[in-house]
């Protein structure tokens, strides 16, 4: 799974999901990270052996997401999200549908060909319907870290 940083707060259960049979590629979610602005939502990502590959921060107007992260490093990596994409439920939609519909060419993109070989496609579409389904048991964990002062309202 993804390295947390100093200074950031997680709320909610993480949770994982294998996206190739071996297991050696994974999604893990988290469903409120706090960043150190004040700013937060979910943030999804896929690592494999320990390397983080991609990663989705659903921050709303803030949000973003991150092609090699670990490789290419935070500023190298990010990219903006389309621009009407602007509230964190169109975010999280969109970042879904890359993973099942580009995840094998965005791992290829990178240089993973094996990892992008090994993607199982029922394991993709499996994990995303469980990004949804952990999201929807966690509640609103948004309120709770603006009650915390974690992030702004």
């Amino acid at each position: 799974m993804a390295t947390m940083l100093d200074g950031e707060s997680y709320l909610g259960r993480v949770l994982i999901r294998p996206l190739s049979k071996s297991g050696g590629v994974t999604l893990f979610l988290w469903p409120l990270r706090c960043l150190n602005g004040n700013v937060g939502g979910p943030t999804f990502g896929v690592d494999t052996k320990g390397e983080e590959i991609l990663r989705f921060d659903m921050h709303g107007p803030r949000g973003h997401w991150h092609k090699g992260y670990d490789k290419l490093g935070i500023g190298g990596s990010e990219q903006h999200f389309p621009e009407a994409l602007t509230d964190t439920e169109s975010q999280i939609a969109w970042s879904l549908t890359q993973l099942r519909e580009n995840g094998r060419q965005l791992l290829t993109d990178l240089g993973y060909l094996d990892e992008a070989g090994s993607l199982d496609q029922n394991l993709v579409n499996t994990a995303a319907e469980d990004v949804i389904i952990h999201l929807e048991k966690e509640g609103d964990v948004r309120s709770k870290a603006i009650d915390q002062g974690l992030i702004e309202a």
